[in-house]
């Protein structure tokens, strides 16, 4: 049992400065909470809206025959392929991404990508294109490559002691 009882008002009243700062930021979420359905819709950095159920080993097939239809080459065992616009397919799996795509400047493609066995991570390097790839999904990315050169391929998503060297290459040819 206490000494004695504590007051009946035993907070202070907040001060002026206490209640700019709660208004300033109470603007600020209501802003936020405005602005992301509106950045969703406006900004042209949405996921996908197009992806499929399919099993790794149906992709895994899918992209072995695209392979082998388009193969020009191969870089330290690794098939190089030339499509042409429309339908491209990629395959994460650990620690590689296969084929190496050379597509043309100003063409556009739509990426099929998929996982053959984790979660991995789809990031094209120097470019801002960011995704998730997860096994038994087929993701399509719609891309039209503005500049000719090479990109990277890189996996930012943790896949095992290899992640480290998982990355792939991307040509574009003008």
């Amino acid at each position: 049992m206490p000494i004695h009882s504590p007051e009946k008002v035993w907070w202070k009243p907040i001060g002026r400065q206490e209640r700019i700062w709660f208004w300033v930021s109470f603007v600020f979420v209501i802003v936020m909470f405005i602005s992301m359905p509106i950045w969703h819709l406006l900004a042209d950095q949405n996921t996908p809206h197009l992806s499929y159920r399919v099993t790794p080993e149906r992709f895994t097939a899918i992209v072995s025959e695209f392979t082998k239809r388009y193969q020009v080459g191969s870089e330290n065992g690794i098939p190089i392929v030339h499509p042409p616009a429309g339908e491209i397919y990629l395959l994460a799996r650990q620690y590689q991404w296969m084929p190496i795509l050379e597509l043309e400047k100003g063409k556009t493609y739509h990426l099929h990508v998929s996982s053959a066995d984790v979660n991995h991570g789809f990031s094209i390097q120097p470019v801002n294109m960011n995704f998730q790839v997860v096994p038994g999904y087929d993701y399509v990315l719609e891309i039209t490559p503005p500049d000719a050169g090479e990109f990277t391929i890189l996996c930012n998503e943790f896949c095992g002691i290899g992640h480290h060297k998982m990355s792939g290459k991307l040509i574009v040819k003008e």
